[in-house]
């Protein structure tokens, strides 16, 4: 089960953070501070209670979270098994835009491909699908469910979710959330939506097959679940015309190196 980006600890659109260039004010640090206290440490006391309920009803959980790391945090993505509760995590390599003075960089550490019994399985979070060289990463390790948590509910989204599906020959799952003004309480303060009943993020969570069929959605401006059915032959089979990383990858021409090495500001 896909949940959207930043799902848990609250993706902040329409807020600046009182962040014009060359000047942060005090509003936007108090601001931050509630945002800091919202998100959520991988290990901490949240992050039980979804693991229970995934337990209870037997699904893997990729949760699209803030991450407190120390005192930055990150956008990043929580992989929850049945069983064993978290067994991997995401962070988002490149935050967009104004997302780069709320989260700090990922790095490569976190790039696996996570095995869930279902299918070999990996995130790409937001605006990272428009990177080439991290979708190949994703690719190489024979990625065969391609989650792609996000917050862009904008038209442009689909065809490129048909574009990876088409290109990585594999189930793509994009999930983003349908939430309204009031949802967020009294002291969000956006700049983007001042009606409650209007909607802050308008949804647009889609599946698609491995030849670039769309199997459920996407869904505009309500709250729902999306299913379908995934069939390993299908993945083999849409292979036989198209591999990026086997026989349609022209390794004697391109190549792609990934330093998958933790990143540490201080090493004792």
């Amino acid at each position: 089960m896909l949940f959207p980006e930043a799902f848990l600890g609250t993706y902040p659109k329409g807020l600046t953070f009182d962040a014009p260039v060359g000047r942060r004010l005090p509003e936007g640090r108090e601001e931050f501070l509630r945002y800091y206290h919202g998100a959520v440490e991988i290990g901490g006391a949240e992050l039980p209670q979804i693991e229970k309920a995934a337990r209870e009803h037997h699904v893997f959980v990729v949760l699209g979270l803030v991450e407190r790391g120390g005192s930055t945090l990150y956008c990043a993505v929580a992989y929850i098994d049945p069983q064993k509760g978290v067994v991997a995590k995401r962070r988002k390599l490149m935050p967009t835009a104004a997302e780069r003075l709320i989260w700090g960089f990922g790095d490569g550490s976190t790039l696996d491909v996570i095995d869930t019994g279902l299918g070999k399985t990996a995130a790409v979070i937001c605006w990272e699908n428009y990177m080439p060289s991290l979708r190949s990463t994703m690719y190489a390790q024979g990625v065969e469910i391609y989650c792609a948590p996000t917050a862009d509910d904008r038209a442009t989204w689909l065809p490129s979710m048909q574009h990876i599906a088409m290109e990585g020959r594999c189930y793509v799952l994009s999930a983003a959330q349908f939430i309204r003004r009031k949802e967020f309480g009294d002291n969000y303060r956006s700049v983007l939506v001042s009606n409650p009943e209007d909607a802050v993020m308008r949804g647009g969570s889609v599946i698609v097959g491995p030849l670039g069929e769309i199997l459920a959605g996407p869904v505009f401006d309500q709250a729902t679940i999306l299913y379908a059915d995934l069939d390993d032959a299908t993945l083999i089979k849409s292979k036989m015309d198209f591999d990026p990383v086997g026989h349609y990858s022209r390794a004697d021409v391109f190549s792609l190196k990934v330093d998958r090495s933790a990143k540490l500001p201080v090493q004792f």
